[in-house]
């Protein structure tokens, strides 16, 4: 069964202090190691045993908060070189300005919040032992939390705990079951030149129609949609004809071929900016955009089930 994975953010009342010293030592954790990994390309298991026996003397943190912070940073070094290689960043090393502190499943009370019907409190292991955070549930929680208990969506080990205008939150992350239910309708189109022609069967009408052999129950619901994409490029094609023609008597050219003269008025200051002022592209996107929502429109609207019934038409639609 396919699962869709949903995060959650809870805002935790009252957060202690230590948040504060621990989101500074974690970031510094994973800092270091994204920059390794940016440098040599991967962390070998040698260096990672080194390095987390220098963080255990160097940083007063629980074991689990240090290697969490450890894989978080071999993480943003990877996709690092990932977007360095296709060149979407020009810098040497990365750089992490927030993290999101993971608390693993022993570090906090998962096993008792997996059973809780109200999850209202947690303990976390901090520097100075287990400490009580008090969060703020709202619907949303309350939502997937009820999918959980009813076995319809699993709650994640990691609790990931970040700081966002100076507010602390604790994100829940559930792997929901996605409700794989037959199609009722099907939706066929037609696209031309100037409309799109879309037709919407009830597809239970038509399985029944074709049971008891009777067509009064298949009642598809046909309309059109006007585009004029046609009209819309011989409008275009005309406006910049004149303009081509305005220019090729102002700007003297040294070609004498005519297409030679044509590419060089193209390529003036002038009739770019007056291109890009037609706004053609946008036009035509907006006009795409447009015959997308009305085709993706409720199924039902143009649609009438029953017997007996006859098939309404809709409007055309510019």
């Amino acid at each position: 069964m396919e699962c869709v994975r949903r995060a959650v953010a809870v805002e935790v009342e009252n957060p202690p202090p230590e948040l504060y010293a621990v989101e500074e030592l974690y970031l510094r954790i994973v800092e270091e190691v994204a920059a390794y990994v940016a440098e040599r390309g991967r962390l070998e298991k040698e260096k990672y045993n080194e390095l987390y026996r220098r963080f255990r003397k160097q940083y007063p943190l629980p074991s689990q908060l240090i290697q969490q912070a450890m894989n978080q940073g071999v993480e943003t070094g990877k996709s690092f070189l990932e977007l360095k290689r296709n060149g979407r960043v020009h810098k040497p090393h990365p750089e992490v300005r927030r993290v999101s502190i993971r608390f693993a499943k022993d570090s906090w009370s998962y096993k008792k919040a997996v059973g809780s019907v109200t999850p209202v409190r947690l303990a976390l292991s901090l520097p100075d032992g287990r400490r009580k955070v008090w969060i703020k549930p709202h619907r949303r929680l309350w939502l997937y939390w009820w999918k959980a208990l009813r076995k319809e969506a699993d709650l994640a080990s990691t609790l990931m705990l970040k700081r966002q205008r100076g507010r602390w939150y604790a994100v829940f992350v559930f792997d929901v079951a996605s409700k794989s239910e037959p199609p009722a309708e099907a939706i066929a189109f037609d696209v031309n030149e100037n409309t799109v022609a879309v037709a919407k069967v009830s597809l239970l009408s038509t399985v029944d129609a074709v049971a008891q052999w009777n067509r009064q129950y298949l009642n598809p619901a046909v309309y059109s949609i006007r585009t004029d994409f046609g009209k819309l490029a011989k409008r275009y094609e005309a406006v910049r004809n004149a303009k081509l023609e305005e220019l090729k008597r102002k700007y003297p050219f040294a070609g004498r071929d005519e297409d030679e003269r044509r590419q060089n008025v193209t390529d003036t200051r002038e009739f770019r900016r007056f291109a890009r002022r037609l706004r053609e592209r946008r036009r035509k996107e907006g006009r795409v955009r447009q015959v997308v929502r009305e085709i993706t429109k409720s199924p039902r609207r143009n649609y009438n089930g029953g017997a007996g019934q006859k098939p309404t038409r809709g409007n055309d639609r510019r």
